[in-house]
């Protein structure tokens, strides 16, 4: 189809404010799925985004629309999720797009990820259209929300559409706003092929399949490509777009989304980001790929059964193939054996990647706590980066350390701000700054150290302001902190896998409840188990796991008493005895409710 009648746009917006039922909508009146194959978030193919009701990959797909002139479009549009931990999607999608739908819930108004997703767009130079969603709801105050727009993110109210997602109002001007407001592709004739990847997903039977937009020139099957970054060469045997479903079609030209099979078996060969041209008439350079994103949250993840250690590196291989945010490399500890440590965008990013490889590759796994990146100082001058409490150095050695801090945006009611800010104080945050966004809301800034905030205060700030907080986030700096490492000892021997890393002041807390917790978990054995925690030498937190204990004096009845010293004594003996030898039986439990012991 000429470049002309192509429209490439994705749909940004705050997690939940209807982005994939907007998406649904639109295929039905394109009529690009049968009414016998509808069904809810068509797009999100995972059981995971259903059942959670978000988004986590973005969705590519073609639809066909004659619009009120006569003409028919090709639009290509990719459903992206809204959760600030996917904030990568989003770019990703951006960059294979002219236009967003930037969609707004008319009950809630303008969110933290609303402005996050908006700034993205703008980067990119993208045509941005407002939608107001939901419109049909009791709650729904759509001159409040365009009054939002003019003030908080500059566009004209009159620029604005509204819609309900759910009843279809309002939804065929959105495709007419489409054709009319977002620019289409640009292409010269007789240009080298240029295809930017901006995803991937492993077949078993195909292998890696690209996901592609095509900038310029003509993929079809039988080309022989090159990747830019490597500069390895393969053959494509089919090429296709998403209706939604994979569909194979005789080629893709320039503006076109779609996918590329090209017998690549190596999950390693195809980079996120990269530049597709042909082997006999190489394009001169690349397209820009997309920022370099550095994981936030490391954490270590180990099977539950060793010798799965091998189907469980497969299984991230693969992972790492779609998600360029997700990093993962061997690391091995005493407790736990062979594992990864692996780096993530925040702890929802965590928790998906952990449910995804149970549920789709069937193996059952356990993670470590939570850390981030400390930058330490050595007296030496040298300069190190650590991400896991095992690789902490003496503290001797160390001259200064220094931890990560974010900015973050939190937008909520009035009547909760008092509790939102005892909260930020609790984290060690401090509140910069404070903007009025209306009547009913506002947004503060703060400035919080990333360590505070990566386990539970999202949702603890779900649950002061009852549901209506938002938060977005980005890395600030680095700055000076007085951070320790605390080691967890069972009778005396420490268990790498619950070290940490913590601010000093929070130090005794943490431990106290992490020694509860394990008291908890740990069943009793036939000896006493003393549950320390210890900063070096020091320890600054106990609890003791009682023995089990057998009545050896029930066989005496009556007679002198030192029968029954006799026996406690050679008791007594044996226990001491098999406490040196003894060893501690950890259930597999023990670690998962460590991550959830809060102070």
């Amino acid at each position: 189809m000429d470049c002309s009648h192509i429209r490439n746009f994705c749909i940004i917006a705050h997690i939940d404010h209807g982005k994939s039922t907007l998406a649904d909508r639109f295929l039905e009146l394109t009529h690009t799925i049968s009414a016998r194959e509808m069904h809810d978030q068509v797009l999100d193919n995972m059981d995971l985004e259903r059942e959670r009701g978000i988004t986590i990959k973005a969705h590519p797909v073609r639809m066909m629309y004659t619009a009120r002139d006569g003409s028919t479009y090709e639009l290509n549009l990719i459903d992206t999720p809204g959760h600030v931990d996917f904030t990568y999607e989003v770019s990703r999608s951006l960059a294979a797009c002219e236009g967003a739908l930037l969609v707004i819930d008319a009950a809630q108004g303008i969110e933290a990820q609303t402005i996050a997703n908006l700034h993205l767009a703008l980067e990119r130079g993208l045509e941005v259209i407002p939608v107001i969603n939901k419109i049909d709801l009791p709650a729904a105050d759509v001159p409040a929300v365009l009054k939002q727009i003019e003030e908080i993110i500059a566009i004209p109210a009159e620029d604005a559409l509204t819609c309900s997602a759910k009843t279809g109002e309002g939804v065929p001007p959105i495709l007419e706003a489409v054709v009319a407001r977002v620019p289409p592709p640009t292409a010269k004739a007789g240009d080298a092929l240029k295809a930017l990847i901006f995803d991937c997903m492993f077949d078993t039977y195909r292998g890696a399949v690209s996901y592609v937009r095509v900038v310029s020139g003509r993929i079809a099957r039988g080309t022989t490509i090159r990747m830019m970054s490597s500069g390895k060469t393969f053959g494509v045997s089919e090429v296709g777009v998403f209706r939604p479903a994979m569909t194979p079609v005789e080629a893709l030209d320039p503006g076109d989304v779609g996918y590329i099979v090209a017998g690549i078996k190596e999950a390693v060969d195809v980079r996120i980001g990269d530049t597709v041209t042909d082997d006999a008439r190489p394009a001169a350079e690349p397209l820009p790929g997309f920022r370099d994103v550095r994981p936030m949250v490391f954490s270590g993840l180990y099977p539950l059964d060793a010798s799965e250690y091998d189907q469980l590196k497969d299984a991230l291989e693969r992972l790492r193939l779609n998600d360029a945010s997700f990093i993962y490399e061997p690391e091995s500890s005493v407790a736990l054996g062979f594992g990864f440590r692996c780096g993530f965008l925040g702890l929802l990013h965590l928790e998906v990647i952990f449910e995804r490889i149970e549920r789709e590759f069937g193996i059952a796994t356990i993670s470590t706590n939570p850390s981030v990146i400390y930058r330490i100082h050595k007296t030496g001058g040298e300069l190190i980066e650590v991400d896991n409490p095992v690789h902490w150095p003496d503290p001797a050695g160390i001259t200064a350390v220094e931890e990560p801090y974010i900015t973050a945006s939190v937008i909520v009611p009035n009547e909760h701000i008092g509790a939102v800010m005892q909260l930020g104080l609790d984290r060690r945050g401090e509140c910069v700054g404070t903007e009025s966004l209306d009547a009913r809301r506002v947004m503060l800034k703060f400035e919080f150290p990333l360590s505070e905030i990566i386990v539970d205060y999202y949702d603890k700030l779900k649950s002061v302001t009852r549901g209506y907080g938002s938060l977005d986030w980005e890395l600030l700096e680095y700055r000076p902190g007085d951070m320790v490492r605390v080691d967890v000892l069972l009778n005396g021997d420490p268990v790498d896998a619950f070290s940490m890393i913590v601010h000093r002041d929070r130090a005794d807390l943490r431990s106290r409840a992490i020694c509860k917790k394990l008291r908890e978990v740990i069943p009793r054995q036939q000896f006493r188990v003393a549950i320390q925690a210890a900063i070096g030498a020091r320890i600054i937190a106990r609890e003791t796991v009682t023995a089990l204990r057998k009545e050896v004096t029930a066989k005496c009845y009556g007679g002198d008493i030192t029968r029954k010293r006799k026996l406690w004594e050679k008791q007594k003996a044996g226990k001491k005895r098999m406490k040196q030898i003894g060893t501690v039986s950890l259930p597999q439990s023990a670690f998962v409710e460590v991550l959830k012991a809060t102070e």
